[in-house]
């Protein structure tokens, strides 16, 4: 086995878990062994980080705990928490595992997707919602499905495209309050096209939400979002409509919301610069790729 190919991955999180399970279900052994390992290491360090868990030991003596610095062995890094201070957080690194023949070097990043987009690597995992926000050119109709973004990549912006989805969906989704809904209305994208007023968001998606229900659809609404630390339910409740991150939708339903068209699935996408794609590294993406639903290639 001497062919390398290295892959970024996000250095916490969803993202990562579906990445390394995505390695792990055509890596076999090792790469579950690598995938159960990060897991259970990051969620540990996230509960120490939440003060769910409490140790003696410091955040550097963690990280030497973690880290195995022998060839190929699971690295850990630090970057700073976004909580009070600031303070430092455990975080993957990197990790060399074999997958189908091929050596897999993994790679954390804090965007992978703008790592392929400068051409540092052939082979990424990052969230649809970055791809959304920085490279879907905005059309008067929205997007609906993964299939869809590629098309909407303008290919003198950048060589990455959307190889495939791994499934591990929360839905962006419509809600409002029963009073905001005409009757007989459904409440879904032809609702946002007769709507006049407020819509409330996260701020960092407003391009995001533009690109999925379009800009025809948003002519004569006005964006609105929640003060930091409120509850985007209660906010969007108090608005009247909005559009935010849903599994369940229950907790919406707690604030009297209707919950409505799910929008655009919010996943874990893998991503290729063509560009750099060598041999090895297409072997690796069709494998990756392989059987999996969502699928460009499958997409009605």
């Amino acid at each position: 086995m001497t062919e390398t190919v290295a892959v970024a991955v996000p250095r916490k999180g969803r993202p990562l878990e579906a990445a390394l399970e995505r390695l792990a279900s055509v890596g076999g052994r090792e790469a579950t062994a690598l995938a159960d390992e990060v897991a259970t290491t990051l969620r540990y360090e996230k509960a120490v980080t939440k003060g769910r868990e409490t140790t003696d030991a410091g955040v550097y003596e963690r990280l030497a705990t973690h880290s195995d610095t022998t060839d190929g062995g699971v690295e850990y890094t630090l970057v700073r928490d976004d909580r009070a201070g600031h303070p430092r957080r455990v975080v993957f690194d990197s990790a060399t595992v074999p997958v189908s023949g091929t050596r897999v070097r993994v790679v954390g990043r804090e965007e992978p997707f703008r790592a392929l987009r400068t051409h540092e690597f052939a082979l990424g995992f990052d969230s649809a919602d970055l791809v959304l926000e920085e490279v879907v050119t905005l059309a008067p109709a929205g997007v609906g499905s993964i299939a869809d973004v590629n098309e909407r990549i303008d290919p003198r912006d950048t060589d990455v495209r959307v190889a495939t989805g791994l499934g591990d969906t929360v839905y962006h989704t419509l809600m409002a309050t029963p009073e905001t809904i005409p009757p007989g209305t459904s409440l879904d994208r032809s609702f946002v096209a007769d709507y006049e007023g407020l819509l409330r968001i996260s701020p960092r998606y407003e391009r995001l939400v533009e690109a999925v229900l379009g800009t025809e659809a948003l002519d004569g609404v006005r964006f609105s979002y929640p003060d930091p630390g409120r509850e985007e339910e209660a906010a969007i409740a108090e608005t009247g409509c909005g559009v935010y991150l849903t599994v369940t939708g229950n907790t919406a339903r707690e604030h009297g919301l209707v919950v409505g068209e799910r929008l655009f699935p919010s996943e874990t996408v893998l991503l290729e610069n063509e560009a750099e794609t060598t041999p090895p590294a297409a072997r690796l993406r069709e494998r990756l790729a392989d059987g999996v639903e969502t699928a460009i290639d499958a997409a009605d």
